[in-house]
Order: C-alpha cells, then structure tokens, then sequence
C-alpha cells in the first residue's frame, strides 16, 4: 500500500510518501508527481521519502529523474539515506554506482548492503548470544536415564497437578484457622482526634426555651482519645460447630491430595509403561530390519549364483523397505512418548531423557476379589475424602440449627480521653451481651434445608463411589488374570515364529522352495513380536492399575520397584 499526500508550504510543494514504493506503487507516484509538476510551471518540490519502509530499483529510477527536475529528497533511515545521497552524488558529479565494471565504487553498494543487514542482524545474534548466556550453569546437556521408580519419584516432587493439590490442602488450613479466630479474643487498637462543633438548636429539636442559658451552638473542641478495645465470644455453640466442620475440610483435602497424588503415579507409571512398549517396539524393529536385510543379501547372494530368481530378491527387497518404513514409524512413537513424559514429569523441555528399565514379565499370585474390594474400600483415599466431606456436612446442618440458641459475648475498651493530649483521663467500658435470634425470615430453616440437601447429595456420591471402587477392582484383577495369560501364548508364538524363519530360510537356501515361505514367516514373526510387546505392556499396566484402584501403598511400592 503507498500513501501520497501533498501540501504547500511557502511557494514550495511538499510531497509525501507512505509505503512500500515498489512494483505498480512506483507509476502510481510518477503519475501523481508529473500531474503536479505540469500544473505548477517550474516548481520547488520537496519529496519526503521518512514514511518509505522499502524502495526497489524501478522507484530508485524515479526518484532519480524527480531530483533531475529540481525536486528534494529527504529520507531516513539507512537504507533510504544511503539511496538518497548515491541519487544526490550522481547528479554532482561524484562516481555512479552503475559506472564501468572496472570502476573500483562498483562494489560498494555490495558492501553497504552486507554491512548494513549484518547491522540488521547483530541485534537478533546478540540476542541469541544473551539468551545462551544468560542460561543457567547447569543446563541440561546429557541425557538424563530414570528408572521407573526415579520418575515416580521426581512426579511426586514437581508435578504441576500435584503441586496444585497440595496447595489447595494448605489453603484448607488457612481455612480451618479463619474459623477458628472468630472463637479466640480479638484487640485492635484506636487512636483519633477530632474537632467539633455542635447545633444545640437542632439537638433539641426546635427553637431554644427563652432565658436558654447557653449559646445556640457549642464550640468548636477538640477530642482525644486513644486506647485498645477487646471482644470475644465467650459462648456460641454455632461457631464451634463451623470450626469442626473447617476441621473436616481439612481432612477431605488432604485426602484429595493424596488422591491426586495416586493419580499422578498411574500416570507417570502408564506413560513410562507406554514409553517402554515403543522402545521395545523400536528393538523390534530393528531386528526385523537386519532380518530382512540378511533375507534380501541371502536372495541377491542365490541370485548371482544363477540359483535364486530375480522375483524372489525383488520380494525380499519390498519386505525390507516395509520393515524400514515400520522402523521409522517407531522411533517416532517412542520419542513422543517421552516428549510425554518429560511433560509429566515437569522437566526442562531441553533435558533429553531414557529409559534405564525394560519392558518384562514379574509374575503375581493372583489376588482375591473380595478381600481386595474391602482393602480398597478401606484404604482408596477417595474414599477417605468423601467420608470427612460428609461429617463436614453433617456439623454445618448442626453449625445452621444451634444459631437459634443465645450466645455470649463480651466486649470492652479502655482510651485516654481529653479535648487535647495533656488533659486527657483514663475511661473505660465493660458490656457482657447476650444474643439470641427471634425472627430471621426463614434463614435459619433455609440454611438447614440445604445441609440436609447437601448429605443426600453426598450420599448418593458415596454410594456410587463404592460402587465404582468395586467394579475397578474388579476389572483390575480380571485383565491382570487375562495379561498374564496372554504372554504365557505371546511367548509361545514368539518361539515357534523364530522356528519357522529359520526352517523357511534353510528350505529357501536348499533350493526347495521359494522366498514365499521366508516373507511369510517374517510377517508371523512380526506380529508374534507386536504380540508379545502389547502383551508385556497389557500385564504390566493392569498390576499398576490393580495397585492403584486398591490404593494400598505396599502394592504401590511393588510397582515403583518391580514393575520393569
């Protein structure tokens, strides 16, 4: 976009120009500039170029014929400047920068240009420079090896969803100790001067009795006074039955804490899980790759030797790329998976991590259903949060009802009184109140209702808990049982595919058979491999999840410790 304007200022034409001066901008400022200049017999022109942002070689031309003609060019910038006086210095004489190629000045726009984007550039390079710098001395720069029990470990200490539930537990406190001030004595203390003046006329409330020994007005006087006051409630049964339900508060959140915290470890131990199901995917793969590759040299070998045909070496060739290609896919899959876990775990996005453990079998007796069902339903700290929120419930329905009883309370204050700070005099007021609430609208029974509503609320949230505690562990055990059996077989299949590539290659280099049978064999023997990987993970995942879902934290240990 170019903007032009022009102005007239003291028989001289001011022509500005805003923009890009570049492409159709550039016959766009000439038709403007020789309309102007026909109108105006020999006029004095001043182009202002400071609103240019980029000048190409057509305006360069332009700007060159409009200074032949008398016009003035006024630029900013470097690189406007640097155009403006090569323009100025052409028309004095001076060496053009389009002089002959054995003109030693040819090569200075070349070395402006460079100097002048190296400028450029030096704020983002020193910027880089700062930044490298300015990074702390221990950046990571090795790769960081954890073990599954180190990860969990590290979850616990810096992960964002922990962290914040830890916090909302100490915010609970916080809570339980405002609640629990409003029983303690509370002080604070005044200290004011005040200058006044009072209408005795309005304080009595009409014109003054005749014979009314006193002016109308009193004052102006002065009043200081300066002392504590003191209050505290000596008696509210409602009070102190919100202090006890801010007490269970605080026992639900830290149970939600906890909670949170068995969370996070299904997490971490899941996504260190997956994370080691793509790295055993990778080894996989690669075997397959070198198997193939041992295929495709064995075919080319039989080949050359005139015994093989060129459709067996071109079969072994395709199998190759697809296992290439499948190795590829996995790399990708397992570095995302610990781009994952490296984001649960909170590290520094630049700290590259591995894996020190590997995806194997560790074997468990099989649980009971029913005594895992009590534990869980003793231990699950969801469990432990929903009952204190229902004694919170329960002790605010009793906080709404004691409001009807009296309360008492006493309050007092002693202050340094005087119409100045010399002439001042102790005093002091004791009151000892009681309060007991006649009429309140409805709130009180308002105020019940919803507690009542609140435990139904609770209850009914209790009761499905239970329910899904039992059906998660329940579920846990039935795939633990279903895992373990699925890599006794995928173990199995493993071994026989590895029996059947070899004796599908001896038959392929004995001449008996084709590469048919060995690029069949591969493909059992690959998805004998995914078999086995899923099957580790499957296992490995349900003892985890098994540990959780029963929340006994020997279990949990087990997993951190054994579950690789």
């Amino acid at each position: 976009m170019l903007r032009i304007t022009t102005e007239s200022k003291r028989g001289k034409l001011f022509l500005s120009v805003e923009g890009c001066l570049s492409g159709p901008r550039v016959a766009t400022l000439e038709q403007c500039w020789r309309e102007l200049y026909a109108t105006n017999p020999r006029p004095k022109f001043c182009v202002n170029l400071c609103g240019v942002s980029f000048i190409d070689n057509a305006g360069k031309v332009l700007l060159k014929e409009m200074h032949r003609l008398g016009a003035e060019l006024v630029a900013e910038g470097c690189l406007n400047q640097a155009i403006v006086n090569e323009i100025t210095a052409a028309k004095n004489g001076a060496p053009s920068r389009d002089a002959k190629d054995d003109d030693p000045s040819k090569g200075a726009p070349i070395i402006f240009y460079i100097i002048l984007f190296g400028l450029l550039l030096a704020p983002g390079f020193a910027s880089a420079q700062t930044s490298s710098s300015a990074l702390p001395a221990n950046a990571p720069t090795d790769v960081l090896k954890l073990t599954l029990q180190q990860s969990v470990a590290l979850a616990i200490k810096q992960n964002p969803t922990q962290q914040i539930a830890v916090l909302n537990a100490a915010e609970s406190i916080q809570d339980k100790n405002i609640t629990r001030a409003d029983l303690l004595p509370q002080a604070n203390l005044r200290v004011a001067d005040s200058a006044n003046r009072v209408n005795l006329h309005a304080q009595f409330g009409g014109n003054l009795p005749p014979g009314f020994p006193f002016p109308e007005h009193l004052g102006p006087y002065q009043v200081f006074s300066a002392g504590p006051a003191f209050g505290t409630n000596v008696f509210d049964f409602s009070l102190w039955k919100r202090y006890r339900a801010a007490l269970s508060n605080v026992d639900a959140s830290k149970a939600n804490s906890l909670s949170v915290r068995e969370q996070v470890i299904l997490l971490v131990v899941s996504q260190y899980i997956g994370t080691l199901r793509a790295v055993a995917n990778v080894e996989a793969s690669r075997s397959r790759v070198e198997l193939a590759q041992a295929l495709y040299d064995q075919a080319a070998d039989l080949q050359k030797e005139g015994v093989g045909t060129g459709i067996d070496t071109l079969r072994a060739n395709v199998e190759l790329q697809n296992e290439k290609q499948r190795l590829i896919e996995a790399e990708n899959d397992r570095d995302a998976s610990l781009f994952g876990l490296s984001k649960l775990l909170n590290l520094d996005p630049r700290q590259k991590i591995e894996l020190a453990d590997s995806l194997a079998f560790f074997d468990t007796p099989q649980p009971d259903v029913e005594a895992s069902i009590d534990g869980a339903l003793s231990t699950r700290q969801e469990w432990k949060a929903i009952e204190a929120q229902e004694k919170s419930a329960q002790l605010d329905k009793q906080a709404s009802q004691y409001q009807r009883l009296p309360s008492l309370r006493f309050d007092g204050n002693w202050a340094y009184l005087g119409t100045s700070v010399n002439d001042g005099i102790p005093t002091y007021q004791y009151t000892a109140s009681v309060n007991m609430p006649l009429f309140t609208s409805g709130r009180i029974h308002a105020e019940v209702v919803k507690a009542d509503l609140e435990l139904q609320k609770l209850e009914q949230q209790k009761s499905d808990l239970r329910n899904q505690i039992a059906l998660d562990v329940k579920t846990a055990l039935l795939n633990l049982d279903s895992a373990r059996s699925e890599v006794q077989v995928a173990n199995l299949g493993v071994t026989l595919a590895k029996q059947e590539v070899d004796q599908a290659r001896d038959r392929f280099q004995a001449g008996v058979a084709n590469n048919i049978e060995v690029i069949s064999a591969q493909d059992s023997l690959s998805r004998a491999n995914d078999n086995q990987i899923a099957a580790l993970y499957r296992f490995n995942q349900a003892r985890a999840d098994f540990a959780l879902h029963r929340a006994d934290g020997k279990d949990l240990r087990e997993v951190r410790t054994h579950e690789c």
